[in-house]
């Protein structure tokens, strides 16, 4: 699983040169509430996460892309996660840096890796957890039939709140 090419974007495995994105992105606050992080990642620590970033998603349960548009200039990542065989069912993540937001790379990274989900996974159904205030998110996800399977109440606490998330879900009837 090394490369899925769109009309304006590349998904690709992780690299080691990587390693300088993930440090920013991993350790910029403003991301923390979205991936439950509540402390600093060292550059060593990424670096052995990089090392395993090779592991098969079956052995994994997860695997993160990296986005690159037609430059090669790296966007931001989309994250396959808790990818569950026996029940086929994966969860999806995307964050899009904030300078390439609202360019089409989200829902171009999103429609290529619900394809990839379905088609080479063979998987039932693709979750997404999204904060009830992220109407970007909601909006991106609704464009491709993501529906609100659910609400969790106060599950992400913030800036001393507490947020609701919603399950959405898209199932391949």
């Amino acid at each position: 699983m090394a490369v899925l090419v769109g009309k304006n974007i590349v998904l690709r495995a992780l690299e080691p040169e990587d390693i300088d994105f993930l440090f920013s992105t991993e350790n910029n606050e403003a991301f923390w509430e979205v991936s439950s992080t509540q402390a600093p990642f060292s550059k060593y620590i990424l670096q052995k996460y990089l090392e395993n970033a090779h592991q098969d998603i079956y052995e994994a349960k997860q695997f993160r892309f990296i986005i690159t548009n037609s430059e090669n200039t790296t966007v931001g990542t989309i994250d396959l996660f808790d990818f569950n065989p026996q029940h086929q069912r994966i969860g999806v993540g995307i964050l899009v840096l904030p300078k390439y937001q609202n360019l089409g790379y989200g829902k171009e990274a999103l429609e290529m890796v619900i394809d990839y989900s379905f088609t080479y996974l063979n998987v039932h159904q693709i979750f997404a957890n999204i904060t009830s205030e992220n109407n970007e998110s909601k909006s991106l996800f609704e464009k491709f039939n993501f529906k609100p399977a659910g609400v969790k109440k106060d599950w992400i606490f913030s800036n001393n709140n507490f947020k609701d998330e919603i399950l959405y879900q898209l199932i391949r009837k």
